[in-house]
């Protein structure tokens, strides 16, 4: 069997995320081709050649491809579709946008969100808000899957490189252009690659608080900082540092959660969480009941006592 794994880039350098779909793409098959929408003599393609499990890196070299326009890749990626068993992309917005378009071209039912790979034609996928993980079985003749990163570990490199081509173009569609792109963060790390992550909800009471308390543990640890559905609707952060089912899905090593209660969207977007630390007043709230480490007490005293310890610990 030969996957395709669509990678995704990021200002001409491989998005995390795909490496980490690498790891997946290979659990389906030996023979695993990933799609480029560059020049095949960017720096990107050989390291992604470099890495391990890559036996073919395909390049889609045209100008109209570089802003990465799902109408215009959609085309080329469906007419050679049919030389794949499986195409994957990772589970990321580009991804979302994507994967349904493909399917709707080969006219097959796509299986999103997988978590775990049980055999080529049957994947674990999570459903309700991640109460439920469902087992699905796909018989389409082209798999058209959109793989969670943070289920899987990022793909090693390689002591050799795998070949480098020029896939095969399809027309400028026109249907649209990309004006501008701004990544929002700044020096912080994103979300998405953290490996440490604060994250306050709307038991800290107001903007303010938020920064007052979460800001400085953050800058300590060098952490990204997110926020429930629910701090965000009250204006305490960004839409983008957003946790959760209907957020961004998260897998850092540390996940401080402070003043989150913990609803069930929000622990299923960060079920893949190493270790996590509550701070809550209330000792019943769920979150508390699957941390593997819960602060019971005002998030006002318990906060920066924390932080004060941390920073005596180790001083500036």
């Amino acid at each position: 069997m030969t996957i395709l794994l669509v990678a995704e880039l990021r200002e001409g350098h491989l998005h995390p995320a795909s490496a980490k779909v690498l790891t997946a793409a290979r659990q389906l098959g030996s023979d695993v081709h990933v799609l480029l929408a560059t020049d095949p003599g960017e720096a990107v393609c050989t390291e992604v050649a470099m890495l391990q499990g890559v036996t073919r890196v395909r390049c889609l070299a045209a100008p109209h491809y570089r802003d990465h326009g799902v109408e215009n890749l959609a085309l080329p990626i469906a007419q050679t579709a049919a030389l794949y068993t499986h195409v994957v992309f990772a589970a990321t917005p580009f991804g979302k946008a994507l994967a349904p378009r493909l399917a709707a071209m080969l006219d097959v039912a796509p299986v999103s969100d997988v978590i775990q790979i049980l055999a080529p034609d049957l994947f674990v996928r999570p459903t309700y808000a991640g109460n439920v993980l469902s087992t699905v079985q796909c018989r389409e003749p082209v798999k058209v899957l959109t793989i969670r990163p943070s289920a899987f570990a990022p793909a090693a490199r390689s002591t050799s490189a795998a070949p480098v081509d020029v896939a095969p173009a399809g027309p400028d569609m026109g249907v649209s252009q990309r004006i501008a792109r701004q990544y929002q963060g700044g020096a912080r790390p994103a979300l998405a690659d953290a490996q440490v992550i604060v994250a306050g909800g709307q038991g800290l009471g107001s903007k303010d608080n938020f920064a007052r308390l979460i800001y400085p543990l953050a800058d300590m640890l060098g952490a990204a900082i997110g926020a429930t559905r629910a701090a965000v609707d009250a204006g305490f952060a960004p839409y983008d540092w957003q946790v959760g089912q209907t957020g961004q899905i998260v897998a850092p090593e540390l996940y401080i959660a402070i003043g989150i209660s913990g609803a069930a969207q929000h622990v299923a977007g960060i079920r893949g969480a190493r270790v996590v630390v509550a701070f809550n007043k209330d000792a019943e709230a769920p979150l508390l009941q699957v941390a593997d480490y819960a602060l019971v007490g005002d998030l006002n005293d318990t906060v920066p006592q924390w932080l004060a310890a941390l920073q005596a610990q180790h001083p500036v």
